[in-house]
């Protein structure tokens, strides 16, 4: 990356869903449409042995060490909600709130409450989060020629629920997300052919 400045250097840690709740002791439904500050997580420590790194290899270092030691003093985890999550990954293709709740042999509202603190949405959220970036993969695959053909891999009530969802997490109609990714592949099979 470049700004007025010069180069300019990210690096990111991306953590599964419950790991705010195990790693920093945070409920994660306080972050749910709201940010905070890596302070908030890390303090100034850190902070300060970021700004000195020297390359982007001793950033990763320095992250690697401090979520480490973090993982070393986890709070106790929610096993429960944690087979969810592994529970919906497998069956994404199917899976409903009521389906989660049969594995788990929960109650809705002890599953949502549970859910809400360690992930930070409500399980039909996530499980329609999921099944979007499911969506984008299959499309991203070209084994599926029509949109409606995606939709019913994923068990869309109906290709205008899907639309709906897609247009909802996006901004952009399915069929605009197919052409961008169309073009993508376009590009870097010409990119390819030249380089």
């Amino acid at each position: 990356m470049h700004f007025n400045s010069g180069p300019f250097l990210t690096v990111q840690a991306v953590l599964k869903p419950h790991a705010l709740k195990s790693l920093f002791g945070m409920d994660a439904s306080v972050l749910t449409n709201s940010n905070r500050w890596y302070p908030d997580f890390a303090g100034e420590e850190l902070n300060e042995q970021l700004i000195d790194a020297k390359s982007g290899e001793e950033c990763v270092k320095l992250m690697s060490a401090f979520l480490s030691a973090r993982l070393r003093h986890a709070q106790t985890r929610d096993a429960l909600v944690e087979e969810g999550l592994r529970f919906i990954q497998d069956n994404i293709y199917a899976v409903t709130v009521k389906d989660l709740l049969g594995h788990l042999n929960l109650s809705e509202r002890q599953l949502e409450k549970r859910f809400m603190q360690t992930v930070g949405v409500t399980p039909q959220f996530y499980i329609r989060v999921k099944r979007f970036n499911e969506a984008i993969r299959l499309m991203d695959t070209g084994k599926y020629v029509r949109l409606s053909d995606v939709a019913y891999a994923l068990n869309f009530h109906d290709q205008s629920h899907f639309i709906r969802d897609i247009k909802q997490f996006s901004g952009i109609t399915p069929k605009r997300i197919s052409q961008k990714v169309n073009q993508f592949h376009h590009d870097q099979i010409g990119a390819s052919c030249f380089a």
